[in-house]
């Protein structure tokens, strides 16, 4: 990979000329880049995926290739891109239904909108891999059909695809209503009974680790059930029953669905594992009795989980925050919090609490000010990106809690070119703050200079605009391809050095 060309080929500062010159020599890795270009002509596009067809695919989903400029034959991924977008021709569908290629087959089937003659003939394709992916994607009526296929996998895949009628979904999960299936791909392959190796040895084979036969197509099965589980078009009734179900995954599958009844809720909040009760800890459709006992489980995994939980009442949130690791993110229950309960949270004794209030960033500026002078560096931490602080609040938080909020606060987005700059000049230095500096639009030269000598950062700063030119061109020549390719795609890169590099 010439890592030089594939950074320029991301440089928004190329000139035309130069993504022509670039085109012309471009390999897959360069012609990834060019196709997500914002300046990429029409005209540029059609001679990009002339010369690399792989790039079709984003060229279609950037609208920069129609119908008028694909041969199916000579550019395939092109025309299945086209007709995954809907905007391909049908006969480019009765083509690809009939392609030798598998692989072709398979990515038509995922299309939806297909004619009806071409869903016909995918559904009797000759390889399951094409008449499972089809049943994953296809209508209702034609899931109805391929819910009783003889292939295990097939119907694993009707019971994966939300517009299956629910009364199919509800017939597969309770094995009933169709003819046993025949096959898998387990006893496709091997003699039954068998059992993958967890560490198969194989570099051939594409079997999941664990899967299983032994003529029931036990593991297949189970995967058609906690697909149905997962579908929220499977109805209520059919799925409740796995409430005491053997298997962990199918329970665990039923404690995330909105839909549960509170009997069964009850049931899965004192499953023996722990897992379980998790997923149903972050379900909403739990009241809150089930909430306050669930507060109570010891597994870090539930309480953090129930944290998440839209629905949680503050009082247990915030008896949560000071017993368990949420980490730096804006909680739902947070987010939604009412004016009052946001004064409520800023006055909160728990520091916990604060600190998830100071995620927010519409605070009104009293409550902003209040969190920014906070005792605990936790809650200014949280409130220190927030924006609208002044450079004098923002080096008196550093002031008081010094290294515990540097790299939050260089990561503020009114942070100014001389508080970067005493930024990484601070002792001791806080390795993410370098990473926050080099990203920032205010950083300076100076500041870059001091992320370059920083590993992680390095990378990022290479890339900054802001950088000096000079010092662009030198990285070039990193040992680091990241640098290389960060420098190349800096629109700081002189244009001279960058007219010779191109082929």
């Amino acid at each position: 990979m010439n890592h030089v060309l594939c950074g320029l080929a991301a440089n928004a500062a190329l000139p035309s000329e130069l993504v022509d010159r670039l085109i012309a020599v471009a390999d897959a890795d360069i012609a990834a880049e060019l196709a997500g270009r914002a300046d990429l002509s029409h005209a540029q596009a059609v001679a990009l995926v002339s010369r690399v067809e792989e790039s079709a695919v984003r060229l279609v989903h950037e609208g920069r290739l129609t119908a008028a400029n694909i041969d199916p034959v000579a550019q395939p991924h092109a025309a299945l891109a086209l007709l995954d977008k809907r905007v391909g021709r049908p006969e480019w569908a009765r083509l690809f239904a009939t392609d030798p290629v598998f692989e072709h087959r398979e990515k038509l089937a995922a299309c939806v909108g297909l004619p009806s003659d071409v869903l016909e003939t995918l559904a009797a394709d000759s390889d399951v891999r094409v008449v499972a992916e089809l049943a994953l994607w296809t209508t209702p009526e034609v899931t109805g059909r391929l819910a009783g296929h003889p292939h295990a996998e097939v119907r694993r895949a009707v019971a994966a695809n939300e517009a299956t009628p629910p009364a199919v979904l509800a017939a597969l999960i309770a094995g009933k209503g169709r003819p046993p299936a025949q096959r898998c791909l387990v006893c496709d392959r091997e003699e039954t009974p068998f059992v993958h190796d967890q560490q198969c040895p194989r570099l051939d084979c594409d079997l999941l680790p664990g899967a299983s036969c032994d003529g029931s197509h036990e593991s297949t099965m189970h995967d058609m059930q906690q697909a149905a589980l997962r579908n929220p078009a499977t109805p209520t009734e059919a799925v409740v029953g796995f409430a005491d179900h053997p298997s962990m995954l199918l329970r665990s599958a039923l404690a995330a669905r909105p839909d549960l009844p509170s009997e069964v809720c009850g049931r899965l909040a004192v499953d023996p594992i722990p897992g379980v009760r998790a997923d149903l800890a972050e379900n909403p459709a739990i009241d809150d009795a089930l909430i306050r006992a669930l507060a109570r489980d010891r597994d870090h995994d539930v309480q953090r989980r129930l944290a998440h939980n839209p629905h949680v009442p503050l009082d247990v949130l915030t008896r949560l925050a000071g017993a368990t690791r949420i980490g730096a993110t804006l909680l739902q229950r947070i987010g939604a919090a009412s004016p009052a309960e946001v004064e409520e949270l800023a006055q909160s004794p728990n520091p916990a609490a604060r600190m998830l209030l100071a995620q927010r960033r519409d605070l009104s500026a009293e409550i902003r000010e209040a969190l920014a002078t906070d005792p605990d560096a936790k809650v200014v931490k949280s409130i220190a990106p927030h924006p609208g602080f002044s450079e004098a609040q923002l080096r008196a938080m550093v002031d008081r809690h010094g290294v515990r909020v540097v790299a939050k606060v260089a990561a503020n987005p009114d942070a100014t070119p001389a508080l970067l700059e005493d930024l990484t000049r601070h002792e001791p230095s806080v390795q993410k703050a370098f990473r926050e500096v080099a990203r920032h639009r205010n950083a300076t030269a100076p500041a870059l200079l001091a992320c370059l000598a920083d590993e992680q950062a390095r990378p990022i700063a290479a890339g900054h605009p802001a950088l000096p030119p000079t010092v662009i061109a030198e990285l070039l020549t990193d040992t680091d391809w990241q640098v290389v390719e960060a420098a190349a795609a800096n629109p700081s890169l002189p244009l001279a050095v960058i007219s010779d590099l191109v082929p």
